[in-house]
């Protein structure tokens, strides 16, 4: 049987070449590949949002190279990026890998900050959806999931370079908390629902009383006290508005419902 010439050969494993490599995106180079490179192709897909060659390449980094710094920056990167780019949940989650298998590297209160502004990002669907729904329906678990690993970084790592924005974010986030709060309380009074609402805005003076709604609160403190007959509690509360906020408008109007 005549032997295939070596140029016939040629010819046919470049077009076996050029077969199996059409149509992938996703491509290992050698074993020799080393984990900066891997790392290196790995950001790049994160940096572009191609997060599902981008996990591909740090599965790899993982395997290769578990306990490299390449591998733990990657996978802090990833959880970043998808913060960037909108994927809360899932920068949560690897954010938590993170800190559950390394819980003392030294860039722990990093992954603690991304899964605090992850959170923190939900913030804007609530705002989207506030008004139209009955307040006291939203779920506010993840803003306080954000505001405690915030309050984490401020604990465990004062000097983090996070920890001055960890700060502010603490206080927008007890703002909006008692803002919520008088939100739900308004819609109680809507309901003619009393003790709700006077609980509500008891919430805001004894949890965020640095928030700028203590004003609010005392007003519908006030109103509600008034509202349930309990003369003496209302009286408690007009000498604390009229000291705080003495020409405060609802001070005559509240006493003219009474």
């Amino acid at each position: 049987m005549k032997r295939p010439s070596a140029a016939f050969l040629l010819i046919l494993l470049g077009f076996v070449l050029l077969t199996g490599c059409g149509g992938k995106e996703f491509e290992f180079q050698d074993a020799a590949q080393d984990a900066s490179e891997l790392y290196a192709k790995f950001k790049g897909h994160v940096d572009n949002a191609r997060f599902e060659i981008a996990t591909k390449y740090f599965d790899e980094l993982e395997s290769r190279y578990p306990f490299s710094p390449h591998s733990l920056q990657a996978r802090l990167d990833l959880a970043y990026g998808y913060v960037l780019f909108g994927r809360p949940e899932d920068a949560v989650s690897e954010a938590d890998k993170f800190i559950r298998f390394n819980p003392t590297h030294k860039d722990v209160d990093y992954a603690y900050y991304i899964r605090g502004i992850a959170n923190f990002g939900n913030r804007k669907q609530f705002l989207a959806n506030w008004f139209p729904r009955n307040s006291s329906d939203f779920e506010l678990t993840s803003l306080h999931d954000a505001y405690n690993d915030f309050d984490f970084i401020l604990r465990n790592f004062p000097n983090s370079r996070y920890a001055a924005d960890a700060r502010q974010r603490m206080v927008f986030l007890r703002n909006m908390f008692a803002e919520h709060e008088i939100h739900v309380a308004e819609y109680y009074i809507s309901r003619t629902a009393w003790v709700a609402a006077a609980n509500r805005a008891n919430n805001v003076l004894h949890f965020y009383p640095t928030t700028p709604y203590n004003r609010d609160a005392l007003e519908i403190l006030l109103q509600c006290y008034r509202k349930l007959g309990l003369d003496q509690s209302a009286a408690d509360t007009e000498k604390i508005l009229q000291l705080n906020y003495p020409n405060d408008p609802k001070l005559q109007a509240n006493g003219d419902e009474s």
